[in-house]
């Protein structure tokens, strides 16, 4: 089937259930840590829970901590199984370009007019959303597969003003690697490298010996 003969609805739901998501049985887990800021290291140990609550244990400088959570709560936001209708229910779908490496532009209408997509291969290789007042572009250039779903491997991302166009802060580029802890796919590390002003900045971060908690009983 070619993309002609589907609607771009359809083709963007495909990818949509292609993301990887943690399941409703999902535990949480503990883990070690380790950040290291421009060559500065701090350790320490924090806990994701079965709600999806993030905390940081021994990390005595706050903004290392705030970084740590912050990872933590943004991973976890992304695992969240939420169903087509429940995200896109409100929006339309429209079909835009098709770049030069054969990813097709997906444009939003309805409650999310203005945002787009690209999708090649089943997945979404382009975001570009408005949210919480400012523009954020995320370029996807290699993924991860694993057997319920892609996690994105290396991307990017940048800001901006979505009135003047004008770049909010540097681009930063990522590198995640994932770890099967039981039926689970679960970050292991995440290396970011923010370029502002002409300075590149690092922030290494490494989650080890990962374990997951015990159920709560029903």
């Amino acid at each position: 089937m070619t993309v002609a003969q589907v609607s771009a609805q359809e083709l963007f739901w495909a990818a949509y259930e292609n993301r990887y998501t943690w399941d409703s049985a999902f535990p949480g887990y503990s883990v070690d840590v380790t950040l290291t800021v421009d060559g500065e290291t701090f350790t320490g140990t924090a806990r994701v829970n079965a709600d999806l609550s993030a905390e940081v244990f021994g990390v005595d400088d706050e903004q290392a901590q705030k970084l740590i959570h912050g990872q933590l709560w943004e991973t976890s936001i992304h695992r969240v199984r939420r169903t087509f209708e429940q995200t896109h229910g409100e929006n339309t779908f429209t079909y835009g370009a098709t770049d030069e490496s054969g990813a097709v532009e997906i444009l939003m209408g309805g409650k999310a007019k203005g945002d787009r997509y690209k999708i090649k291969n089943n997945e979404v290789t382009l975001v570009h959303r408005h949210i919480h007042g400012v523009v954020i572009t995320i370029n996807t250039f290699s993924t991860q597969k694993t057997e319920e779903g892609y996690l994105s491997h290396t991307y990017d991302s940048v800001y901006h003003d979505p009135k003047t166009g004008e770049q909010k802060g540097g681009r930063s580029e990522f590198e995640d690697r994932y770890e099967k802890v039981g039926n689970y796919y679960i970050l292991s590390r995440r290396v970011i490298r923010t370029e502002a002003n002409g300075k590149v900045s690092t922030q290494d971060f490494v989650f080890s010996n990962i374990q997951l908690l015990e159920p709560k009983a029903a």
